[in-house]
């Protein structure tokens, strides 16, 4: 697998059976892709729908995710407009909100909607996201395309929210945030040395902490800890 998929095999372990959850647009939507067999989700998109699912047949012109891409919808599932779907985020019906990041500190503050000097449409649902779901998860790639650090001591880029974040999954490692940046995981030959030299904020190491073993199946969540990453 390559790094995007690594990342969403991973955070697809982090869903449980029955979870509401909304993806943001790139890389999270291929977390679907990964989840195991047993669990079942419901997806929320910001744009007005409740059970959205994958596309069957031709796609119809309405019917899309939040990103814009065609998609489809499951038995049941619900369309409504924009001031139910945010009534429903900011009233913390959202179980996991899973967002993708320019930068992320070791506060749990998160920058992911403007680059300074470039062109944005907005901020988009971000902000509502991250305040409104009770759990929040970065999926992204451990460093930008030149080499530099994501995970920072203090976000630089305009901030989306301070203090939100509360898991980090990269393809090399999952962080949690609590009272500061707790490793407790790495990926299979990911070394705790690896993975100082290319994140800029400091932290711990949690005792538990575990390399994870990637099952012969990719695509039905099948990512696995083992114990020993801590060693």
């Amino acid at each position: 697998m390559n790094a995007k998929e690594i990342i969403a095999c991973r955070v697809a372990g982090e869903l449980k059976d029955g979870d509401v959850v909304n993806l943001g647009i790139g890389l999270p939507t291929l977390i679907p892709n990964y989840l195991h067999p047993d669990i079942t989700i419901t997806l929320q998109s910001e744009n007005g729908f409740l059970g959205l699912g994958p596309l069957v047949g031709e796609p119809l012109p309405c019917l899309v995710n939040a990103g814009g891409e065609p998609c489809g919808i499951i038995h049941g599932g619900a369309f409504f407009d924009s001031a139910m779907s945010f009534a429903l985020i900011r009233g913390g019906h959202v179980d996991v909100s899973v967002l993708g990041a320019l930068q992320v500190d070791s506060h749990g503050d998160l920058a992911n909607w403007m680059v300074p000097g470039k062109m944005v449409p907005g901020m988009g649902g971000a902000m509502d996201l991250v305040t409104g779901a009770k759990h929040v998860i970065i999926a992204m790639e451990h460093c930008t395309r030149d080499g530099k650090a994501k995970i920072l001591k203090e976000c630089t880029l305009p901030l989306t929210c301070k203090g939100k974040v509360h898991t980090i999954v990269t393809e090399k490692a999952v962080f949690r945030i609590n009272n500061g940046l707790v490793l407790e995981e790495l990926s299979p030959g990911v070394s705790i040395d690896d993975v100082r030299q290319c994140t800029e904020a400091d932290f711990t190491i949690s005792p538990e902490c575990v390399i994870r073993k990637e099952s012969n199946n990719e695509r039905t969540g099948g990512c696995v800890a083992t114990p020993g990453g801590g060693a």
